[in-house]
């Protein structure tokens, strides 16, 4: 196999950490600081790409819808805490469970309502389209170049916020003694809208992004739900550092194993069967990447103790 193609191949396996990233942020956020989980985090990847792809058609400008996306996200994850989730956290998880897997049922059908059952189509901006050369004579499309930096900028972006900022000393307060820092006057209510707010943003913006990749549609964000969690507990659950690392080793496992697999199994079974073989243990290697980690530090990678 070329060099240059696998190196393509590694630079897609980044691409796609990164989005996982994106939405595992915020799901690690929510669970860390307000112990809740969340299953309708993958409906606000499916609001940000919708809300994207609607005001880019209305509007001409992938930027705006860009914008959309986030403003969306954020609002809905918002008034959705306000009205339904600030009602589980005395609840057992199993309610937490219940109630959000409720919340993608409705804003699956609320979305089908407002927009049909046919998928939406989100174009590359004219000025990340084409490709660019990088050293070793590798030609990579500028957009998935784009989604690697914007990851990473959202990443120190995260960092700089949690570590630096008055809000993110109070969300690392909130993760370790959320009574006390309710006792020294922070308004816990406002926090939690706050943190839940940000998590859906970070969704929806990963939504947005990957929209212009692929069609947009109904129930686009349960598969990346499943491997969010999936990084967050391989990461450690409530480390941002964790869901960075954990996204990271999630994306290039599954997209080198689709590469390399079934070559090398075509060798020994024959080409027809070897692509639909390799793509079922390309899948299956992810769990098997996260049951080995698990043996040896069930706590994750990095919890978010550390």
């Amino acid at each position: 196999m070329q060099t240059a193609l696998l190196i393509e191949q590694l630079l897609n396996g980044v691409q796609f950490g990164v989005m996982l990233f994106l939405m595992a942020a915020g799901l690690t956020l929510i669970f860390g600081v307000m112990g809740l989980i969340n299953l309708a985090h993958g409906s606000f990847f499916m609001v940000g790409a919708f809300a994207c792809a609607a005001v880019a058609a209305a509007t001409g400008s992938f930027w705006l819808g860009l914008a959309a996306s986030l403003a969306a996200a954020a609002a809905l994850g918002a008034i959705v805490e306000m009205t339904v989730i600030r009602r589980l956290y005395a609840r057992d998880h199993l309610d937490q469970v219940l109630a959000t897997f409720a919340l993608i049922l409705i804003l699956s059908e609320g979305t089908r309502w407002l927009f049909g059952s046919f998928p939406l189509y989100l174009n590359i901006p004219p000025e990340l389209g084409g490709a660019v050369e990088l050293p070793g004579g590798v030609f990579y499309p500028v957009y998935r170049l784009a989604i690697i930096i914007a990851g990473l900028g959202v990443g120190v972006g995260l960092y700089f916020l949690i570590a630096r900022t008055r809000l993110g000393m109070r969300i690392r307060a909130g993760e370790s003694d959320r009574e006390m820092i309710g006792a020294l006057g922070v308004d816990i209510g406002t926090l939690y809208t706050v943190v839940f707010a940000l998590g859906a943003a970070l969704a929806g913006f990963a939504g947005a992004m990957v929209g212009a990749l692929q069609s947009v549609q109904v129930g686009m964000g349960e598969p990346v739900l499943i491997l969010a969690f999936v990084v967050i507990v391989i990461g450690g659950i409530g480390s941002i550092k964790g869901a960075f690392v954990g996204a990271l080793l999630v994306g290039v496992t599954d997209t080198m194993g689709r590469v390399l697999l079934p070559p090398m199994l075509a060798a020994v079974i024959g080409p027809a069967q070897a692509a639909g073989i390799g793509a079922a243990l390309a899948s299956m290697s992810i769990y098997v990447v996260m049951a080995l980690i698990l043996a040896f530090r069930p706590q994750g990678l990095f919890s978010a103790q550390a």
